[in-house]
């Protein structure tokens, strides 16, 4: 495709709407820059939602990811390989767990977790068989599947997709009383984000999470906790709940642990939990097969030096300053997040998060708006701060006009 129109005009042809994307189209990427059809640069402060954790084309990942595919790429789980039982026992040792059961996608995952703790409650906790009910929160984004959008609230995501799945009680987030109320003998879990992404990156009131805790171990039930965003160092920790001081039961991992390079995920949990599952319960054929194991590994390695944390750390801090300064003053209303990770309220007044999505793209800057007037910002974790206070200024720029 020789220009931008071209690509785009092919492509809403030829593919099911379900995106709304910049019109931008990307030909090649590095680091935290994306080179479009016609030549174009771009800063990336979006990183894939969070997938690209590590930059484009980062090199310890596709080295990785090349030695790997010069010597098997799948095998499906009915054979072994060499990949797996290394890939298991490092993300379990960085989750200070027992077991990893891998899929693909995050949403895969999430359903993965669903079945895990249903099975817990009926083989383990002793639910009635068929009774087994989850407490979620309202403003949730944890995929699009059917079962998924059953507890959605995002009526996007949710209308005209019926009949829905039962078994899950709604309470709003952040709201530890609520919470209690729907706890009953018949819970077997507790599932939330640490921070909710998709709703505008909405961090909980301190100490929600600790609450979380404590009531589901006092009430036997499961903590699990979806970090496939806030999960893997986007936060300025490995995982978003260290915030807080707090171990779930179940981690959900996904994104970033692929590392822009392959989809993966995984449920990584202790053996009384994951130990549920006998042979022909669950699986995916794609699920951990060796070029998935090989990144994830690298993945791994990566974050146990601490940088990547610690940048995360450093220019969060220097990102929520910054973005700071700009409340009040007539065009932003709030900014939330933690670590490399924000979620910017527009006064609608200067325009929708839409709009002031394309104003940025104009400037060759890309960001994505969520729920009409808020956009999120969430660079590559190697971004230099050089190139992270250019793309605010072409903000602030963007604000002020």
């Amino acid at each position: 495709m020789s220009t931008t129109a071209d690509a785009i005009r092919s492509a809403e042809a030829h593919s099911a709407h379900t995106y709304h994307p910049l019109p931008v189209v990307v030909a090649s990427a590095e680091g935290a820059w994306m080179t479009d059809v016609e030549g174009r640069r771009y800063l990336d402060l979006l990183a894939g939602y969070s997938a690209l954790n590590f930059g484009h084309g980062n090199r310890r990942l596709l080295d990785a990811a090349r030695a790997q595919l010069e010597r098997v790429t799948l095998t499906s789980r009915a054979f072994h390989h060499d990949r797996f039982a290394d890939f298991c026992t490092e993300l379990a040792a960085l989750c200070g767990k027992d077991m990893v059961l891998p899929m693909n996608t995050g949403a895969e995952a999430v359903e993965t977790a669903v079945k895990t703790a249903r099975k817990w409650g009926y083989e383990v906790k002793g639910v009635p068989d068929g009774h087994a009910k989850i407490v979620v929160c309202a403003d949730n984004f944890h995929g699009r599947t059917t079962t998924i959008v059953s507890f959605s609230t995002d009526h996007d995501a949710r209308d005209h997709f019926g009949p829905y799945t039962p078994g899950f009680e709604i309470v709003p987030y952040g709201d530890l009383t609520a919470l209690a109320a729907a706890v009953t003998e018949n819970t077997v879990a507790v599932l939330l984000e640490p921070i909710q992404g998709e709703a505008g990156v909405l961090v909980p009131p301190a100490g929600y999470l600790q609450g979380v805790r404590e009531l589901t171990r006092e009430r036997n039930v499961l903590f699990i906790a979806d970090e496939i965003q806030s999960g893997l160092g986007r936060t300025g920790r490995t995982f978003a709940c260290e915030h807080e001081g707090v171990v779930p039961d179940v981690y959900l991992l996904g994104k970033a642990l692929g590392g822009g390079v392959v989809p993966v995920s995984a449920v990584v949990a202790d053996r009384d939990v994951l130990g549920v599952f006998r042979p022909g319960e669950h699986g995916s054929t794609f699920g951990g097969n060796p070029l998935a194991c090989a990144v994830a590994l690298e993945v791994v390695a990566m974050l146990r030096t601490g940088e990547y944390q610690q940048r995360a750390t450093e220019l969060g801090d220097h990102l929520h300053r910054e973005l700071n300064v700009l409340v009040g003053g007539g065009a932003v209303t709030a900014v939330r997040g933690r670590g490399l990770w924000a979620g910017v309220d527009i006064d609608p007044s200067r325009g929708t998060g839409r709009e002031i999505s394309e104003k940025m793209m104009e400037r060759g800057v890309l960001v994505k708006d969520t729920h009409g007037s808020t956009i999120r910002i969430a660079p590559p974790l190697v971004i230099s701060k050089e190139d992270l206070d250019w793309g605010l200024e072409q903000l602030r720029s963007v604000l002020a006009g």
